[in-house]
């Protein structure tokens, strides 16, 4: 028993511990593109957090300045490219209102429609996304087989799968298919009958509320003073949606639901992400009914070269994940001067820096894929 040592294992008393800075990206799978986060950290918890965007800029907002007012729509589809028929509409609108355009009824009736299918694509793909970013699989081939079910509608009409090209200056590309609305109907029929399965698989359960619920809280004087908007701002409290409050198209002429919570944390926008599904599921068949009772052209006729006359206009939209806006400068040529553009994930992503400090370090990536932005949509 002499030989028996007393040791005394070191437990970090009296000892200096520096915080650790650790990189995430930039190239990290749950970060929906290329993004890189410069973290603090102290132990397991995040002390701060500095987002870092600009690594997949693709410049075209300057690419805009050396294309016609046709050729733009085709830069503009990409920049979210889960939203592609929606970026191509902001553009064409602004293009549209500075050339003093009024688009064919039967058009605008039809854009709304595809915009609203548009929408639930998004967010099917985020439905699914988000809970395998925290471990859940299953949802994923859910929200897949609902995608592939509108995805065939939208091929059939614009020929494309994710990037639609179906917007002109002017109107539509071309008339749909014959019969083509009640298709579009079929298949949003079996769909809205089908989200409970999603719904019930996630939205309740234990283990995925215990990764989202009071986690990640953005308040709605957070969200106002970031700029926030779509279901991440809605998700704090702030009502606010273009369709009702700032009505383009013709969205005036139909009821608009708000979906909205309070509490600001990662379940109260995944909630919202899935509410709005149901939402535009009714508003696209409601706008599809409106396309059968309309007959006429669905756009416009151009001239060869069409030049937009001097001057500027800012059309804004509803888009999936939020507001886009497009500031159009024009000096009468055939190419824009200035196209700018005020993306949606953009505003959102600048509140990472507030809502991950002080979050512990596996609550990273549930707070990062609760934002639901698009890395294209930053460094358009």
């Amino acid at each position: 028993m002499s030989d028996v040592r007393e040791m005394t294992v070191g437990t970090g008393a009296g000892l200096d511990t520096a915080d650790m800075v650790l990189n995430i990206g930039p190239q990290h799978p749950s970060t929906h593109g290329v993004l890189r986060l410069n973290l603090t950290l102290d132990g397991e918890r995040v002390k701060t957090c500095e987002p870092i965007v600009g690594y997949m800029h693709r410049g075209a907002e300057k690419l805009f300045e050396v294309r016609d007012y046709r050729q733009i729509l085709v830069l503009a589809n990409r920049h979210d490219w889960l939203s592609a028929f929606s970026n191509e509409l902001g553009v064409a609108l602004a293009v549209e209102r500075l050339m003093g355009i009024e688009v064919p009824e039967r058009a605008t009736w039809l854009r709304m429609a595809l915009a609203e299918l548009n929408r639930v694509l998004n967010h099917l793909m985020f439905l699914g996304s988000y809970p395998l970013e925290i471990g859940a699989i299953t949802p994923m081939f859910y929200a897949f087989r609902e995608r592939e079910t509108l995805q065939a509608v939208m091929e059939e009409v614009s020929g494309g799968r994710i990037h639609y090209m179906f917007n002109r200056v002017g109107g539509l590309k071309e008339e749909v298919p014959a019969g083509w609305t009640g298709r579009a109907r079929q298949a949003i029929a079996e769909v809205r009958s089908r989200m409970p399965d999603i719904d019930n698989l996630i939205r309740k359960n234990d283990i995925f509320m215990a990764r989202t619920v009071g986690v990640g809280v953005l308040t709605a004087e957070q969200a106002a003073a970031y700029g926030a908007s779509g279901p991440v701002a809605r998700a704090s409290g702030l009502d606010m949606d273009l369709r009702r409050d700032e009505p383009y198209l013709a969205y005036d002429q139909l009821d608009v639901p708000v979906v909205t919570r309070t509490a600001g944390d990662c379940h109260s926008r995944f909630e919202v992400l899935l509410e709005q599904v149901y939402v535009s599921l009714d508003l696209a068949d409601e706008c599809l009914s409106r396309v059968d009772t309309i007959g006429g052209p669905v756009n416009v006729r151009l001239p060869k070269v069409v030049k937009a006359p001097e001057g500027h206009t800012y059309a804004w939209t509803e888009n999936p994940l939020g507001i886009n806006g497009y500031y159009l400068v024009s000096r009468g040529e055939k190419t824009p001067w200035r196209l700018k553009l005020r993306t949606a994930s953009y505003a959102n992503v600048q509140a990472l820096a507030t809502l991950i400090p002080g979050c512990l370090v596996p609550d990273l990536i549930a707070i990062l894929g609760s934002m639901f932005f698009v890395v294209g949509d930053i460094d358009k």
